[in-house]
């Protein structure tokens, strides 16, 4: 249906109202953003509750009480979800055993990734470099299958990032992180409404010398957007993200290192400049609406993605280009269909690789960039059309259907040395979708649905996983079909969410480290499993108005992923990811606005190879907040103290092939004991 009276109009009403009580202006401001941003949360739990499926709702007010560095805090305490940082923005995010052993670094792969509803991942995967946690008012992760209706069709589901706009930012804000290891972090932003238009702006920095040696880094951007009304029917918004980073590399050590030594970098990484100082990536989008009548909207994207990137790491350089373009459509009705309700998507979403798309690779001998060795270049398209159908077949009883087509190109080709080797596939697939939801009561629901993921290999991958120096390789699509249960609910103990999940996966994209120091190669895989158990519980334990409240927050995620009868490593676990996830915060707020609280992270073994023959030990990390919100909320200041008792362990795993039971230098050390404080003023 057409929304009320614009939240835009709302809020001029008000402000109005305010300008003739001068003195209680800033009061009136304050609330504005408060309710709008309260408001905004609650549409999108609700959206989120009609998915037959589990999903994840972060409110960057709660994760910003703490040091925000890298998606990884954005990420905490989400069911369901492994985010770890190997020290620099680059993290290794994994959901339901999507992309479990890719490296952290330039590509993600596994999850397809949005900013505003618009696309971030194409063809060549999802870079890092444009996530910068303080421009986001929140996040929304559909797990798996059940970002259906996004255009979503990866293994690990989707995530979709929301930037502030001129309705929930403060006129101005800054913002000043600090802590251990060199680290800091500043922003100035500003967000307004003037009449029916608003817009944002964000320039962010931050540097850091890192935990290992030779791992520094540094990064400078800035975010905006500005939307206009033109009337009740037509709304539009574009928006800007630019950021550059600079990460040294210390490469991957032993366990023996991280035991004794965790703060050391590989030997390798120490006699040259492996560093990835990335010239700067560009993301600029439209979007569109229009509210045709009470009962359906139409919403077009166009979205600009140039990331280029400059990779050092082992005896080579790497130039690379990437230059993506990508459109959307989606159509949205609400019906009466035989007397029941019926809520109707049409969507179709095309990423494609500009011709510029490609790379140069050179040699490098005692740090000096030497002769080319190889070009080749990348082309890629993925396009999907998806229609679904919620259709409410007796009273709070929802059947969800739906049928997505998705045709991917994937071109790879070495243009020098000439006659050069090049693969082009093209590829239909498609992906099915049924569900059901029952609203028992309005706080308990029960769901189920039976899906199929699609997702194809990078265009590098053909070249990159190739054995030859010249001769690309044929991979082919990994596909899934995953049965999902579950329920969420709010009750006496909180609010809760329980999913388990069954997921039979075919020609798994796998990667696995072939030459220790080089990039991971990527190859399918035999016929894998992937099952799991994800479990959130939010609870209010006590609570006293003139005294205070402590709350409770837990996420545990249990995650079984092996292989079904491989020739070679038979029903092995696959390596990288713990089987048993944990995270919990205990937390205390005064009504004066003081908070403190602690927090646990716990995570089972890690095997580091397929042939499961050593692991990682495993690791229980204790922190503690303490802070202060201002009951104007007009200012915050905060302390963090990670891993109290100064564990040493390993926080990310590259796998191997066989070590054959060796200690092989794959793992990435975990941050030792820091603390970090800020402070942020909003004049409002």
């Amino acid at each position: 249906m057409r929304p009320p009276l614009p939240r835009s109009s709302l809020a001029l009403l008000i402000s109005c109202a305010a300008s003739v009580q001068a003195s209680d202006g800033i009061e009136l401001g304050q609330i504005l953003i408060q309710e709008q941003e309260q408001s905004e949360l609650q549409d999108a739990r609700e959206r989120l509750n009609q998915v037959p499926g589990a999903s994840n709702l972060i409110d960057m007010q709660r994760v910003e009480q703490g040091r925000v560095a890298s998606n990884q805090d954005v990420l905490a305490y989400q069911p369901g979800v492994f985010a770890q940082s190997a020290g620099n923005d680059g993290i290794k995010l994994s959901i339901r055993g999507s992309g479990i052993n890719r490296a952290p670094g330039s590509h993600g792969s596994g999850v397809y990734t949005m900013f505003d509803g618009l696309p971030l991942t194409g063809p060549g995967g999802t870079p890092y470099e444009l996530f910068e946690p303080l421009w986001l008012s929140r996040a929304e992760v559909l797990r798996g299958a059940n970002g259906f209706d996004r255009g979503a069709l990866a293994l690990g589901g989707a995530i979709d990032y929301i930037t502030h706009t001129g309705h929930d930012a403060a006129p101005l804000q800054v913002r000043y992180e600090l802590g251990s290891r060199g680290y800091a972090k500043r922003q100035i932003s500003s967000g307004q409404v003037l009449g029916e238009l608003d817009y944002y702006v964000a320039l962010t920095d931050s540097e850091y010398d890192g935990y290992q040696e030779h791992s520094s880094g540094s990064s400078k951007g800035i975010a905006a957007n500005v939307g206009y009304r033109f009337n009740p029917s037509l709304e539009t918004r574009f928006y800007l993200r630019y950021r550059e980073t600079e990460n040294e590399l210390a490469g991957r050590l032993t366990q023996e290192q991280i035991k004794h030594h965790p703060r050391d970098a590989n030997p390798a990484y120490l006699t040259r400049d492996d560093s990835r100082p990335q010239p700067g990536s560009t993301w600029v989008g439209n979007k569109t609406t229009s509210y045709l009548d009470d009962d359906s909207r139409l919403e077009t994207g166009l979205v600009y993605h140039d990331y280029p990137m400059d990779l050092r790491e082992g005896p080579m350089r790497l130039k690379v280009a990437y230059t993506d373009v990508s459109g959307t459509l989606n159509y949205f009705r609400a019906d009466t269909l035989f007397g029941h309700q019926s809520k109707s998507t049409v969507g179709w979403r095309t990423t494609k690789h500009l011709p510029n798309s490609g790379a140069s690779q050179f040699a490098r001998i005692d740090d000096i960039t030497g002769a080319r060795t190889r070009d080749f270049s990348y082309q890629g398209s993925d396009t999907v059309v998806h229609i679904g159908n919620e259709l409410e077949l007796i009273p709070d009883l929802w059947l969800t259907s739906g049928l997505a087509m998705i045709y991917t190109r994937r071109e790879s080709e070495v243009t020098y040395p000439e006659n050069g080797g090049k693969v082009s596939q093209h590829d239909w697939d498609y992906a099915p979708r049924l569900g059901l939801r029952y609203d028992i009561s309005p706080r308990l629901q029960v769901y189920g649905n039976l899906s199929r993921s699609v997702e194809p290999p990078h265009p590098w991958s053909l070249i990159w996983s190739s054995t030859s120096a010249t001769l690309p390789i044929e991979m082919q699509n990994q596909t899934a079909t995953t049965l999902e249960l579950g329920a969420r609910g709010e009750s006496s103990i909180g609010r809760w969410d329980l999913a388990w999940y069954y997921s039979d996966v075919r020609h798994e994209l796998l990667a696995v480290e072939v030459v220790q120091g080089l990039p991971a190669k990527e190859f399918n895989a035999s016929p894998t499993v992937h099952q799991g158990i994800e479990a959130g519980l939010d609870s209010l334990l006590w609570e006293r108005a003139a005294v205070g409240k402590l709350s409770l927050r837990q996420a545990y995620t249990f995650s079984d992923f092996h292989y079904r009868d491989d020739e070679v490593f038979a029903d092995n676990r696959l390596p990288g990811i713990p089987m048993h996830y944990y995270q919990a915060e205990l937390r205390f707020d005064l009504p004066s606005g003081f908070f403190a609280g602690i927090n646990t992270q716990m995570a089972s073994k890690v095997q580091v190879d397929y042939a499961n023959s050593y692991p990682t030990d495993a690791y229980t990390l204790l922190g503690a907040t303490l802070g202060y919100n201002a009951p104007k909320q007009d200012w915050q200041t905060w302390i963090d103290l990670r891993n109290l008792t100064n564990k040493r362990y390993a926080a990310t795993v590259t796998p191997g092939y066989n070590d054959n039971g060796k200690d092989i230098a794959h793992s990435t050390p975990g941050e030792s004991f820091g603390v970090y404080a800020g402070v942020s003023y909003s004049f409002r």
